[in-house]
């Protein structure tokens, strides 16, 4: 059953095709934009799986070297484990689609989105959360859709949709949005220090312009008429749920007021075991059933505390931020350290720096390049008080350290002034809500440490958001807590000047301009009073880099000069590099 569907975006044919390939799977999309084609394949398991409580869905992005006519490097002549491009873009994709499934939906899912195609100008990413959404709209899967995404750029102060790998060089905003015909569900992208009414009018602009591709996917959907599966709600034990709330909600109530996180987690496991003891006898193998129920009045107490009581977790107001201290210079042998604390989450963050062979280099399907600055970021299981096996790093590892990254590339110096491979990392000492903005503010600082001439030091802030029909709570600074609660995880990156990144998590529907726009203007608040702690610590960069850090000096020769500088058999320059372990360099003017 063959169908295509297309239309005009931003000056470019969108294309879905469905019926020509992967004909096996529960839905497949073939997506065209230019010459951009990616392969959007679904399935899901038939029986659902069995002792678990959460939706089992995997998303894997995959971009195939053929796609841009080109062979693997190293010795392994084909693809290996995903890049952080791939890993970046399968988070893309899981972010909206995720909240998107039934609550009771427990079959194994799996999203694979292939890269068959490649040009120059137009990137795979939306091209794969659209095919996403339309695969699982023409599948029997149950799902909440359609949904897609588009991006949107600003060249001379002019919002453009979808802007080409070129334009993105002139612009000054780089937003992805993602949404449904509603709402805006999911936002992620940099920006070079512009306004919160710029980034405002970027977001429903991009917003207002997807409900073409949303007519796409519906016209290919009533074009199959697939009928979705039944899905078997799981048993609720009214009996038990009514008995847990009886013995437990109080108490819950109690607990969640405790200030200090790992107290009120023991408390609340205390009233969790005490619940298996008293109610085990009667519901024999009901352990998981209570466990959840008891999550549930967990959740629903701090909604209500929020939303009808006024009262956050820990006592503060709903614009207050937690205390925050800040400390450079406390790692001696390092170039640049800091160790940056709000509340009970802390980031001890370092800076290295590095000469021009310790660039990353890059090898994608564009071209390959070099990457001069790097933001790694790592969780350890102790900085919540857990003990877990360290791997590599996961997923979203890999998504906050981007993000921190994004938000401090636009106020590096450029090479010219300040020739260095720069690499931080963070590493989250404690854990409580917002971490990734905690590493943003401590990245700052370590840059500052250790010389590096940054523009401006920029601060991040997590925002979060509770509403109840028309009753809406902003708060700023989110606890872990807040953010499994809340219906919003909106964090937001910049100077004094403006906005450097943002990422936004929208877990329900009818979020309007005028709560987004009530967000951004509390967060700027939060930015700029963390920014004034920050520069009681320290104000500027230092004047000079560690005594520790590689020395890079540059000079400039006459051309009829250089012969003397080499030396006869390179005998004066070898001289140099001999007596003071210098590495030379050379670059053409």
């Amino acid at each position: 059953m063959y169908k295509r569907v297309e239309s005009e975006i931003a000056g470019r044919t969108l294309s879905l095709e469905i019926g020509k390939m992967a004909k096996q799977s529960d839905g497949t999309v073939l997506v065209q934009y230019g010459e951009t084609m990616v392969l959007v394949t679904v399935v899901a398991s038939r029986e659902e799986k069995k002792g678990i409580d959460f939706f089992p869905l995997t998303v894997d992005y995959q971009e195939m070297t053929y796609a841009a006519g080109k062979i693997p490097g190293g010795f392994f002549k084909r693809e290996g484990r995903p890049s952080e491009k791939e890993i970046l873009t399968s988070r893309l994709i899981d972010r909206p689609i995720r909240p998107l499934f039934p609550k009771d939906f427990f079959c194994e899912t799996q999203i694979i989105a292939t890269v068959l195609s490649v040009d120059q100008d137009n990137d795979p990413d939306i091209l794969s959360i659209i095919g996403a959404s339309a695969a699982l709209s023409i599948s029997d899967i149950p799902f909440n859709g359609p949904i897609a995404g588009i991006k949107v750029g600003r060249i001379d102060n002019e919002l453009v949709l979808n802007p080409t790998y070129s334009e993105l060089d002139n612009s000054d905003l780089n937003l992805v949005i993602i949404g449904n015909k509603d709402s805006i569900i999911v936002v992620g992208g940099e920006a070079k220090a512009i306004s919160e009414d710029a980034i405002l009018e970027a977001l429903f602009f991009g917003h207002d312009s997807l409900h073409n591709i949303l007519n796409l996917q519906q016209e290919l959907q009533d074009f199959t008429g697939t009928v979705k599966r039944e899905i078997k709600a799981r048993e609720k034990n009214d009996l038990l749920a009514q008995k847990t709330r009886d013995a437990t909600l109080d108490k819950i109530k109690d607990a969640i007021k405790i200030t200090k996180k790992i107290e009120r987690r023991r408390k609340v496991d205390e009233i969790l075991n005490n619940a298996l003891e008293q109610l085990l006898p009667e519901f024999e193998g009901k352990e998981g059933e209570i466990k959840k129920f008891i999550e549930e009045e967990e959740r629903e107490s701090i909604r209500n505390m929020v939303i009808k009581e006024k009262i956050r977790m820990d006592g503060r107001g709903f614009e207050d931020i937690r205390p925050i201290s800040c400390e450079v210079g406390l790692l001696p042998r390092t170039h640049g350290s800091a160790l940056f604390t709000r509340g009970e989450t802390q980031a001890l963050v370092v800076t290295t720096l590095g000469t021009s062979n310790d660039e990353q280099r890059i090898d994608s399907l564009m071209e390959e390049t070099s990457k001069s600055f790097m933001l790694h970021y790592n969780f350890a299981p102790f900085c919540v008080g857990e003990v877990k096996f360290l791997r590599g790093p996961s997923r979203r590892e890999i998504g906050h350290g981007s993000l921190a990254e994004r938000a401090l590339a636009p106020v590096l110096p450029d090479s010219e002034e300040f020739p260095y491979t720069i690499r931080i990392v963070s590493e989250i000492m404690e854990s409580n809500g917002s971490s990734s903005m905690a590493s943003v503010c401590g990245a700052s600082l370590s840059l500052m440490d250790a010389g590096v001439p940054i523009r401006t030091p920029v601060a991040g802030i997590a925002m979060g958001l509770f509403k109840e029909g028309d009753e809406v709570a902003i708060i700023t600074d989110i606890l872990g807590d807040e953010d499994h609660a809340g219906d919003m995880d909106f964090k937001v990156v910049g100077n004094t000047e403006g906005i450097t990144a943002l990422q936004m998590d929208i877990k329900v529907e009818g979020i309007t301009r005028e709560i987004v726009k009530a967000a951004l203007n509390q967060a700027k608040k939060g930015r700029l009073f963390i920014l004034e702690e920050m520069d009681n610590e320290i104000k500027e960069s230092r004047d000079d880099i560690s005594v520790y850090a590689p020395r890079i000096v540059s000079i400039q020769i006459n051309p009829e000069k250089i012969a003397e500088v080499i030396g006869p058999r390179g005998k004066v320059i070898k001289g140099i590099i001999e007596e003071t372990g210098a590495k030379i360099e050379v670059q053409d003017s």
